[in-house]
């Protein structure tokens, strides 16, 4: 080899991971391999049910569309903490219509209601510099203030209705791919290993799935697509990695800055409108229970990006649905899925990264892991219940090296302030 060639080598970049479909379908069906061994080893059999999977999308929904409001605003520089306030103001509003004009327009209004809280947002935030989380917090506070009243108002006097509750609300309906629903089910009931927990998932995501659902899962692709794959998207972009440099390229900051908060509070209503309309099929007070802060969590697990924020969502949702499918025994099983994974991440960081301690300490909380499986059979109900939190802060805390904000967000931007 030649010097120049060495040279070129020496200085040559390491080829970048790219996430391709065909990955992702491998670690799809990968993970479920790994939880029909948990099912088969733990005897746990609603891990891969198609229940499970249903409430695991019922679940993830609000928090995925709170988690696509969080990366509108974000992107474009704007700190979005008031998320929870505008989902309570989807909540009521959603419905409000639904019990007054149907459902669809309980839906249409529940968008509405989170963008009034979202222009509150960017007036505060955009047009005086009031430092973001401060107004974030004021949102949620009026948005739990407003919904309060306006219940209290509005529903008290309705049949079924109450201070703090809705009457029953109509849903928007739900479809199923015809012709699949019963051979699924009954594979489902042998317990093969592999199939069953394949049909049960492909059961619980194809079968008496809300349409409101669809709209919420298109909403991914759609603003990846805005975001990544068209001049608009680039510019909102820009203004929350460099507003200044923007600015200089005539890029109006400002309005794009008001589109993103306006769309993130749209977003996160749509997800309050959600719970309201099809998870409950009811409003209640206090119904978002913090959901709007988890979607924040997705949005910073998935790196600011749709793919990886819809996985957290699904992942968060996943551990919430066990609550309701034999929740202590279900999620005793997991616990011997993660010494799996742990035990795989020490395997990795032996053979791949050459991080000799790292993967010796991660060996051991893996065999502690099991051992704690081993000696238990089941977990406390309080533990189950905090069981979504818990997954959550360790998953945040394991990501926390690799994340890429947006280099501008959060930080205050007056107009000419480059020249």
């Amino acid at each position: 080899m030649s010097v120049t060639s060495q040279a070129l080598a020496a200085v040559k970049k390491p080829r970048k991971f790219r996430l391709t479909w065909p990955i992702v379908l491998g670690g799809v069906v990968a993970l479920i391999l790994l939880l029909s061994i948990t099912r088969v080893v733990s005897g746990a059999n609603d891990i891969t049910s198609g229940g499970t999977m249903a409430a695991m999308l019922a679940a993830a929904v609000p928090i995925g569309l709170a988690g696509l409001g969080g990366l509108w605003s974000e992107r474009s520089g704007v700190v979005n903490i008031g998320l929870e306030g505008m989902m309570i103001l989807g909540t009521w509003f959603g419905a409000w219509g639904a019990v007054t004009w149907g459902p669809w327009m309980g839906i249409l209004l529940g968008a509405i209601g989170g963008a009034i809280g979202a222009v509150l947002h960017a007036v505060a935030t955009v047009t005086f510099g009031v430092d973001h989380v401060v107004s974030g917090v004021a949102i949620n506070i009026l948005g739990f203030g407003a919904a309060k009243y306006l219940a209290a108002a509005v529903f008290a006097d309705l049949p079924g209705g109450g201070d703090t509750q809705s009457p029953r609300l109509p849903s928007p309906g739900t479809f199923s791919i015809p012709g699949i629903g019963e051979p699924l089910r009954s594979l489902e009931q042998t317990h093969i290993f592999f199939l069953s927990d394949l049909a049960g998932v492909l059961r619980g995501l194809t079968q008496n799935v809300s349409w409101f659902t669809l709209l919420a899962v298109l909403m991914v692709p759609l603003t990846w697509w805005v975001l990544w794959r068209t001049a608009f998207g680039l510019r909102l972009r820009s203004c929350g990695e460099s507003p200044t440099a923007a600015e200089s390229l005539g890029v109006n900051v400002y309005y794009y800055k008001y589109v993103a908060v306006i769309v993130s509070g749209v977003m996160a209503g749509l997800g309050g409108a959600f719970l309201s309309l099809v998870a409950a099929g009811i409003y209640r007070e206090g119904q978002t229970g913090g959901r709007g802060y988890i979607g924040l969590a997705t949005l910073i697990f998935g790196n600011y990006r749709p793919g990886g924020l819809a996985g957290g969502a699904l992942l968060f949702g996943y551990t919430d649905s066990l609550q309701l499918r034999q929740g202590g025994t279900s999620v005793h099983a997991l616990l011997f899925t993660l010494s799996l994974l742990v035990v795989g991440a020490a395997v990795y960081l032996l053979v791949k990264r050459h991080r000799n301690v790292p993967a010796l300490i991660t060996a051991v909380a893996g065999v502690l892991v099991f051992w704690l499986y081993q000696v238990t059979d089941s977990v406390p109900e309080q533990f189950t219940t905090a069981t979504p939190y818990i997954v959550t802060l360790l998953v945040l805390a394991l990501a926390s090296q690799r994340l890429r904000p947006p280099a501008a967000d959060g930080l205050p931007y007056r107009r000419g302030q480059g020249h």
